[in-house]
């Protein structure tokens, strides 16, 4: 930790060169902005600190502010046995798998299923209501992504009232500021409420007080079950309070009952404080809870005495040391005079609009920013904004992609810290996923399934009715592993590698070796599946359980590949590098179908779903690195092949993975066409990815499929501009980060690389490759051509050192 610290600080410092020219490359102002109050909540503007979270809907009457807290689940902790009978099954779905008996292995698996997922849950709604007879003038609302504030602002009787809202991670509050530029013309009282049970009370020091206390199971919307509050031994059921404190106020107040008046007031400043009594994966979140009253208490007494100005000069200052990291700047054609939903109407006619597409590429890093903060959860299905008592799949971690790519962003955004909360729950995952890998297969190392939560949940789910085609799905921990050694690879901190990475990665490798069986003379996945996916069955049936489904085999070829290349920089573990390159030999391979395209399945059969939104096989494409026009050709043929096949339809999500594939197939056109498709049709008016309903993966797999589009450095080269496409001729981009922990500047002109700052922040070797030559203007150095697979480049292979400032101009 103290290692990964150091670096933490060392960028910052590293970054001021670039930094100090960010906010002068951008076109328009990063906002979002609207001339209505939000209709419904997929309207409403999102505010976040990686922690506490609200949706804020702009009513000048009747204002609605619905809050969350990222820790408030449903549940206790997970249950690291739920189905002690599990075992002895899966020689039985082996046995009929190798049978092709599809049917019987299906049913046999639903047996080995376990409970399913706790609930994000909301934390309640803040009411202001503010006496307004006649419609307002100037109504505007705001998000400006640059400071982290939402603003609203309205006219009535030429008085100009507004509101503003942050959520500061410094001070751990949400603060609201209300006031009028005419004295004394503020008249509002403030309110809260809950859908489930709860108190609701103004108390001694006139703060308004909300206290509750969450389900002790999930369910969901098809299957509604009784809601219980307690269990037997006082474990399940978290305990949650929040409270609004008055940090300012220069009129005169009233309370009753839970209402909170406010009379001839200028301005007025509220705290939002919350806590949960969550208290760890292992701690019963009632009886061996945090006291979460204390902990608001806590909250509010360390800024009662900070001023407005003091509070929002923190919060802008810590949001902005991340934000302003990377700017974006296209030439092309802008919409500012029209808002926000405007712009996306008219970009769904057929506008163009070059600014919308950098407001959603940094849109999407001001999400991660305001839901992945050290000291809290990873963002969730939702991010950490929920309304619902059940919402859609639970706002849990989905394992098959959801929770993965809610980070690809992180590393080459410049927001690698951002990835703690992440690295820290996979830890957590494995802690219980050993237990699992264990009590149901009877193996080392640490298993994952389909879905987990706050509570690290990792046993398959379905509770014996789940479709084993997402139930029983079992390489979430390989997956996983490549985010930590992702981290590596873009901070080159090895004593992060050798505490925290190498030793999850390695024991993640150690369930693959005990998963995988050997049939016909190579090592293959039984059960296997390729996620959520079925296939037509030459027998006639519809299968979605098969052995050596393409990506099984991609995501255990990339997990030994990394633990290899791990042990090798540590210099350890030489058997297990033999033995993992032996066995990474006999993976059943790639295979291309008659269609030309990867074969997804163990055999060359036909989809149910042509179209279906996942594209699993093509993990070795991207997040992976297995597939590459660089690498063999003919499997990147069939990668392309596949997508056309699979088409340029499909959920939110779904399209912001295949603009990451076009990307890494170099076509930027056709990766922009797929961004284009998802503002179009997969873009609600609140800016959020809709799958539908709202996921927040689509955003954040958007901004990672852009910045592919700029940079890769998956394989041996950093790729500038390597697959750029013609609607953006002429830009530059500064912040991006390369694997190598190189911080790289770029302008183009004319559809070509012009210039290239590269900054080396550990003083590795650099190998850029380009489609333009290049030299280095320090030491006139030039690059070389050469093919690859019959197209030219131009390769600039250089050594560096740390703190160390290359400039390349194109010759």
């Amino acid at each position: 930790m103290k290692s990964f610290l150091c670096y933490l600080l060392t960028a910052t410092l590293l970054f001021v060169f670039f930094d100090s020219q960010a906010q002068d490359t951008q076109k328009e102002k990063l906002e979002l902005w609207y001339k209505e109050p939000a209709k419904d909540w997929n309207e409403a503007l999102p505010i976040g600190n990686g922690r506490l979270g609200a949706m804020i809907f702009g009513h000048p009457s009747k204002e609605l502010i619905q809050l969350n807290e990222a820790t408030l689940w449903t549940g206790g902790p997970a249950d690291l046995n739920p189905n002690p009978y599990a075992f002895p099954y899966l020689a039985q779905v082996r046995s009929a798998l190798f049978a092709d008996s599809v049917p019987k292995a299906i049913s046999l698996l639903k047996k080995m299923q376990g409970l399913n997922t706790n609930m994000y849950q909301s934390l309640g709604d803040i009411l202001i209501h503010q006496e307004i007879n006649k419609e307002v003038k100037n109504y505007k609302r705001t998000l400006d992504i640059e400071k982290a504030l939402a603003t609203t602002t309205f006219q009535l009787d030429g008085v100009t009232y507004t509101r503003e809202m942050f959520s500061s991670y410094p001070d751990q509050v949400m603060v609201l500021r209300i006031r009028s530029d005419k004295a004394k013309m503020l008249n509002f009282s403030i309110s809260n409420s809950h859908l489930l049970q709860h108190k609701s009370f103004v108390n001694k020091q006139n703060e308004l007080v909300l206290q509750g206390k969450a389900r002790i199971e999930s369910d969901e919307r098809r299957n509604i079950k009784p809601i219980i509050f307690n269990d037997d031994e006082a474990c399940k059921g978290m305990r949650f309070e929040w409270r609004v404190k008055i940090l300012k106020n220069d009129g005169i107040i009233n309370s009753k009952d839970s209402t909170l008046s406010f009379k001839n007031a200028t301005e007025v400043v509220l705290i939002i404080a919350a806590q949960t009594s969550f208290n760890g994966i292992n701690k019963c979140p009632d009886k061996d809870g945090k006291d979460e009253k204390q902990a608001v208490t806590n909250d509010i007494n360390r800024v009662a005495k900070k001023s407005y100005q003091t509070l929002l000069k923190a919060h802008q200052q810590d949001y902005q040391s991340y934000f302003n990291r990377l700017s974006l700047s296209l030439k092309g054609e802008y919409q500012p005079d029209f808002d926000t939903k405007q712009r996306l109407a008219l970009y769904k006619s057929g506008k163009k609009d070059t600014g919308l597409e950098i407001l959603y590429y940094q849109f999407g890093r001001y999400l991660l920013i305001s839901s992945s903060r050290a000291g809290s959860p990873p963002a969730n299905l939702q991010g950490i904004w929920n309304h619902l008592l059940r919402p859609s799949w639970r706002s849990n971690y989905t394992t098959n992609i959801n929770l993965q790519m809610n980070y690809w962003p992180a590393e080459m955004t410049n927001l690698s810290e951002l990835t703690q909360p992440l690295i820290n729950h996979i830890a957590l995952m494995a802690k219980n996923g050993t237990a699992t890998a264990q009590n149901y297969y009877k193996m080392k190392g640490w298993v994952v399934h389909h879905n987990s939560d706050v509570w690290a949940q990792t046993n398959p789910v379905g509770e014996g009715g789940g479709d084993p085609k997402w139930a029983n799905w079992s390489l979430g921990s390989p997956w996983l592993s490549q985010h930590l050694f992702e981290h590596y690879q873009f901070t080159k901190d090895k004593e992060y590698l050798k505490n925290v990475a190498y030793p999850l990665m390695k024991t993640a490798a150690a369930f693959c070796e005990d998963w995988l069986v050997e049939h016909k003379g190579e090592l293959v996945t039984a059960p296997s599946t390729s996620p959520e996916n079925v296939y037509l069955h030459p027998a006639g049936y519809k299968g979605a359980v098969t052995i050596a489904s393409a990506m099984d085999m991609q995501i255990i070829w990339d997990l030994f590949t990394n633990v290899i290349e791990a042990a090798k920089v540590l210099n350890t573990d030489e058997e297990l590098i033999k033995r993992l390159e032996q066995k990474k030999a006999l993976l059943h391979p790639l295979q291309i179908g008659k269609k030309g395209n990867l074969m997804e399945w163990y055999g060359d059969w036909e989809d149910e779903d042509p179209q279906h939104r996942h594209v699993s096989h093509l993990f070795g494409l991207h997040p992976g690195r297995q597939i590459s026009p660089l690498l063999t050709g003919k499997y990147a043929d069939a990668a392309k092949q596949t997508l056309n096949m699979r088409g340029d339809s499909g959920t939110g999500w779904s399209k912001a993975w295949k603009i990451n594939f076009w990307a890494r197939l170099l076509d930027g056109d056709h990766a922009y066409l797929l961004y284009q498709e998802l503002l179009k049709n997969s873009t609600l008016n609140n800016l959020f990815d809709t799958h539908p309903p709202f996921q927040i993966d689509g955003n954040f797999g958007a901004t990672a499929g852009i910045t592919e589009m700029l940079l890769q450095s998956h394989l041996q080269y950093v790729q500038l501009l390597p697959a750029l496409p013609s609607a953006w001729p002429e830009g530059e981009v500064k912040g991006l980060v390369a694997r190598g922990n190189f911080l790289i500047n770029m302008s183009w002109a004319q559809q070509q690389l012009a210039k290239a700052e590269i900054l080396s922040r550990k003083g590795e070797d650099c190998n850029i490759l380009s489609l333009v030559p290049l030299k280095i203007q320090e030491t006139g150095q030039l690059s070389k051509q050469i093919t690859i697979n019959n197209k030219t480049y131009h390769q600039l292979n250089f050594k560096t050192k740390s703190n160390q400032l290359h400039t390349l101009t194109k010759i």
